[in-house]
């Protein structure tokens, strides 16, 4: 079986997506994200689906996602914000290198505005946002088997911060620079 290299979770605002990309391109490895993988599936966005067939009807196709990616991409993996509150994939993330990106909510407002389509957010998002963290923080923490906080860095900073916890080496790059002519 293959598994990934490195799972990313975290809330909204997080910078889930543009850290794995970012840690994908430095690793050498492919990028998914299990929300794009359900947007491909049910052929329209996250929050359609919610308008149109509920949450259950979401977080089933967001525990089939994930067990899918998991057990078939080598590379990084980013989870959806919720995909945590599913024992069975809490269950399937252990012994797994997932890390936790841990986002404050005065940054999470500064990289998505909280008034992006965020189905679980559209009603007084700040204060939903805050809900969320409170259910879901030890969550996080249970399946991570390392924290980063994201608060006041950059993204490359960020993923040095991963790749360091998680004691993973970017991979080499051909620099054609200082090639003999």
């Amino acid at each position: 079986m293959t598994t990934p290299v490195i799972v990313l979770v975290g809330p909204p605002g997080a910078g889930k997506s543009t850290i794995g990309a970012l840690l994908a391109e430095r690793l050498g490895t492919g990028y998914r994200d299990t929300d794009a993988d359900i947007e491909e599936t049910a052929g329209k966005p996250i929050p359609e689906i919610f308008v149109d067939e509920g949450e259950p009807h979401f977080r089933e196709l967001e525990r089939q996602a994930v067990r899918t990616a998991v057990a078939e991409h080598p590379g990084v993996l980013a989870l959806g914000g919720g995909a945590v509150m599913d024992p069975g994939t809490r269950a399937l993330l252990k012994g797994l290198p997932v890390v936790f990106l841990d986002v404050e909510l005065a940054d999470a407002v500064h990289r998505v505005g909280l008034d992006a389509p965020r189905p679980l957010l559209a009603v007084n998002p700040r204060k939903r946002w805050r809900e969320l963290m409170e259910a879901r923080r030890p969550l996080y923490t249970e399946v991570a088997r390392a924290v980063v906080a994201t608060g006041g860095r950059t993204p490359a900073e960020v993923a040095d911060a991963v790749l360091e916890v998680l004691r993973l080496s970017p991979a080499p790059t051909t620099d054609t620079t200082d090639s003999p002519q």
